[in-house]
């Protein structure tokens, strides 16, 4: 079948190959911290500096020279940039492995690591230094303003209102390496089965919203995720 609009959601399991861990696997990157402590508004306000910390060490082993990119996120930059058709890659990670493969087409619903956001003045800068309490807005000049870009527990996903949109005109949806447990996004593959899209789960085992689509495919991301899109053509 050919397909004109595709829409595809990756997660935390499309980047592990890459050297970057889950946050729900045992070992992983969150294991020895509570989430409570380091991932809501409430814990940045409570203890700014162990959140500063926190995330200055996640951005710091992005920046590390062996994590780079897999063929999962370059077969995805090769593919949209020969697809005729409308496409969008949404994503909750927060790394930057999508675009270093070469995406364009891309929503972080979850926010970048390597982005900050001033709390007075809303502006949004690159930064791939630490942040602190002492780290200055380019914009408004403020001190004891600047937070990581991320969304965190309790806050709102990024651009929601676009992804719904782009979900209900979908005519193929792809969620690849997701648990399937975090909304909003798990709920997406049921948006695009009322729109009466083709929906196809690329996992390493079945998430908790498996029988939702209507197909599957379970194995390494870097091995399945191209031959998928191969299959697909262009």
């Amino acid at each position: 079948m050919s397909y004109q609009n595709i829409v595809i959601l990756t997660g935390a399991g499309i980047s592990q190959e890459s050297g970057l861990g889950t946050f729900r696997d045992n070992g992983g990157l969150w294991a020895e911290y509570a989430i409570e402590d380091v991932a809501t508004p409430e814990a940045f306000a409570a203890n700014p500096r162990l959140v500063y910390d926190f995330y200055n060490m996640r951005r710091a082993e992005l920046l590390k020279d062996e994590i780079s990119f897999n063929s999962a996120h370059q077969a995805l930059a090769d593919f949209e940039s020969h697809f005729a058709g409308q496409f969008k890659l949404v994503t909750q990670n927060v790394d930057n492995l999508h675009e270093a493969a070469g995406s364009k087409s891309l929503i972080h619903m979850h926010g970048e690591l390597q982005k900050a956001r001033c709390l007075f003045c809303g502006h949004i800068s690159m930064w791939e230094d630490d942040l602190d309490e002492k780290s200055i807005c380019p914009s408004c000049q403020d001190t004891r303003g600047m937070r990581p870009h991320i969304v965190w527990f309790g806050e709102m996903p990024l651009q929601m209102d676009d992804i719904y949109s782009l979900l209900a005109d979908c005519d193929l949806f792809v969620s690849i390496g997701t648990s399937g447990n975090v909304y909003p996004a798990a709920g997406f593959v049921q948006i695009a089965n009322d729109a009466g899209a083709h929906t196809v789960e690329l996992n390493l085992e079945p998430s908790q919203g498996a029988t939702l689509f209507k197909e599957k495919i379970y194995g390494k991301a870097s091995e399945i995720v191209p031959a998928f899109l191969k299959g697909l053509g262009r």
